[in-house]
This record gives structure tokens, sequence and C-alpha cells, in this order.
């Protein structure tokens, strides 16, 4: 364990042994879980990234009284609102957690509404930049470097930004991810008024100061159909351009062109004309940052997520070739699951023939097979034993949609 030397960490199979661990100062390192109940704490910080340890762990914090920092993303995009309300219940805080880019979308979100600017687009950028070298004629990224020599016309958008957009995708270089969907389908679920403007995302290569041309309506030369969408980008600059891999950002509309104009004086990226801005916090700064979620809940008590999240949108899984059954949904890397892409849409019960939200398909094995272009359901799995997140859910969707029978 970084920082503590080795007298400092307990190995604890007992609450007896927590408390004595505890008592000396020690770290008490715990194998069991359940362990966590009765104990004189106030912040839980969960951060297992598996969904269903996440799940459980959290429902044991909140019935023992401590604050949840909620830090497993594919727990709290199935199950996160019945967590919070069981929280709110119980007089604790569940919070997303600072570090994370959901929650510190959320903050830029709450900061523009505050000062009265419509938030056209809010999203993140994925994790790493395409880097372009012109001088080798290169693109990296994910750490690969791949061939591009005639890489510069895309990088300059000489045929004009829209069009210069399908150039500058590579396909040996991932762009948006499945934890990019997860996590902009959370802020939606704790920012209402935010919502994905396609299932799969826009998700272009673009430069920064590209993105409040690119992130507004049509009707004025962008991409989106509608203003408050969710998305993410693919940072793309030079070697010696600062990244923004992991930043967030929201593009604002402004009161009337001559603000805009005014605040574009100021070294704010904006469109040409005075109409959009870009608010940005290109960084993010991992568990450094998340101490400021834990004292907001247990100094404050107040989340750094949304107030009162509900499931609006799920993240789900569509079948990008034909998939036999018996296939066992593993994730690989970048939680990509064989023959499956990930695709945000409206939230629904999980019952009978209805969509199977990802991180719920989880390690599943399929029960017949799945044609390409289909929509994963819970009908399309074999039988499991229940989980804590399966059960959750089913009291959430009880909550939300009424009656499952």
């Amino acid at each position: 364990m970084a920082g503590y030397e080795a007298e400092r960490i307990a190995d604890c199979e007992s609450r007896a042994e927590i408390m004595d661990s505890l008592a000396r100062r020690q770290v008490a390192v715990l194998q069991d879980w359940r362990l966590l109940a009765d104990l004189p704490l106030n912040v839980v910080v969960e951060a297992t990234g598996s969904p269903d340890a996440a799940a459980a762990i959290a429902e044991l914090s909140v019935a023992s009284g401590y604050h949840v920092a909620m830090v497993t993303k594919e727990a709290e995009g199935v199950v996160g609102p019945i967590l919070a309300r069981r929280a709110r219940a119980a007089g604790v805080v569940h919070t997303l957690v600072d570090g994370d880019q959901p929650s510190l979308l959320v903050a830029l979100v709450r900061r523009a509404r505050r000062l009265g600017l419509p938030v056209i687009a809010a999203g993140k950028s994925t994790e790493s930049d395409y880097v372009f070298a012109p001088a080798t004629g290169t693109v990296s990224a994910w750490g690969r470097t791949v061939s591009a020599p005639e890489y510069g016309m895309a990088f300059d958008a000489q045929a004009g930004l829209i069009d210069a957009l399908s150039g500058r995708v590579l396909p040996d270089l991932a762009c948006a991810t499945v934890p990019d969907l997860c996590e902009m389908a959370i802020v939606a679920n704790h920012m209402e008024g935010l919502q994905p403007d396609c299932p799969g995302l826009h998700a272009p290569v673009c430069r920064t100061t590209e993105l409040p041309s690119l992130f507004r309506p049509r009707t004025v030369g962008g991409l989106l159909e509608r203003p408050g969408a969710i998305d993410v980008f693919v940072c793309l600059r030079r070697p010696d351009e600062l990244s923004f891999a992991g930043g967030v950002f929201v593009v604002v509309e402004m009161p009337d062109p001559t603000t805009g104009r005014l605040l574009a004086s100021k070294g704010i990226p904006g469109t040409p004309e005075g109409g959009h801005l870009l608010l940005h916090n290109p960084v993010h700064l991992l568990g450094v940052e998340a101490a400021a979620s834990v004292l907001s809940a247990a100094r404050d008590g107040v989340s750094t997520g949304g107030d009162a999240p509900e499931q609006r949108f799920d993240l789900l899984a569509r079948a990008s070739a034909t998939l036999a059954a018996g296939t066992v949904l593993a994730l690989g890397a970048r939680h990509t699951i064989a023959g499956m892409v990930p695709a945000i849409h409206p939230a629904q019960a999980v019952h009978n023939g209805a969509p199977v939200p990802y991180y719920l398909a989880e390690g599943r094995t399929l029960a017949r097979d799945v044609p390409a272009g289909a929509t994963l359901s819970l009908d399309d799995l074999l039988p499991a034993p229940d989980s804590t997140l399966m059960r959750l859910r089913r009291e959430q969707d009880v909550l939300q949609f009424g009656s499952l029978s």
C-alpha cells in the first residue's frame, strides 16, 4: 500500500482485529467487505470497480450510517439513484467523486446554469489524445503510433470542419470507449435536461478550440440535432500543445454576439460570430481530488453529484456481429465485449424482454443467438444467481416505473 510502512498495515479477519488495529493507528485491510458494518467510520470510498461488489458495499455502508463516495461508475450507472435515495432516507450522503469526470462535469454544468448560460452541450475528452506529429507524419494514441502521411489536411480542416471529421478517425486508434459512454449516461442521470444527441454519441476527433463550433445545433453549422447534449471528443493536438485527456467541458450559448465576442477577446474559445463559448476544466486529478467530495459529504452533508439523480438513461449493448448461444460476455480492454458496441438509450425497467444494462450483462452467458444489430435483452441471457446489483435495480425500477408484474 503506497505511502505506508509495512508495520502500519494490518490484515484483519474480525471486528475485534479491526478495532485493535484502529486503536494502534494502523490501516486495517479487510478481505470480507461485510466486516465494514458497525465500525467508527464516517465515509466509505467505494472504488472496487466491480459493479456487484460496489452495490453491496454501498448498500451496507448506508445501512451502517456512513456516507458513500461512489467511484465505481459501473454500479452508479445501473443503481445510483436507488443508492442515493436510500442515503437521503438514512440521513447520509451518496456522492459522485471529484477526480472522476462525472462529478467534475456536474460542477461545470452547475456553474454555467448558475450564471444563466444555456448549456448547449456538456462532455469530456477521452482518456487519450490523438497526437499528430507533422515532422514524421504519424499519429499517436493509447500507447500506439501509426503512420498517417496525409493527415495534415484533416488536421488543418482544409476541406471545412464538418467534412474533415471523418478523415481524422484512424481505424487502428480507438475513439470513444465504453467507460466514456458510461460516464456520460451518469451525468445525464444526475443533471436533468441533458441527454445524448445520438445513442453512440458523436465523439469527434477535434481540436479543443473547435468544440464550440462542433457542439452547437446543426441549424447554425454544428453537429447537434437539439441543445442539451452529452458527448465526448478525442483531443487532436500536436506534441507541443497541451493535452485535454480526461478533461471536461460545456458549450454555452451567449445572450448576444457582442457579449460572446467580448468574452472571446479574453482568450475564451468561441465561434467566430460570438454565439457560443467553451468553458472547460482540462484536467482531472484522479484520487488527489477525491478528498473534495469526501469533505463535501462528511463536513457539509452535500453531494458533488446531482441533488436527486434519476435513472433517465441506461448504457446498453448492441450486437455488432451475430453472437452464438453459449457465448460468455467477458469484459476486455477498456471494458469492451467482443461483438458488442455500447449505446445510451432512455432507461426501461429491466424485465422480461426489455434491454439489459451493459454492466448487468457483464460475465453472463447467452441463452440464444443474438443477431447483428439487436440490442441485448434480459431474455438473451441464461439465468444467473440473483445479485445485489440486480436486486437493487429491480427495487429501483418499481419505484420509477411501477409494478413489474
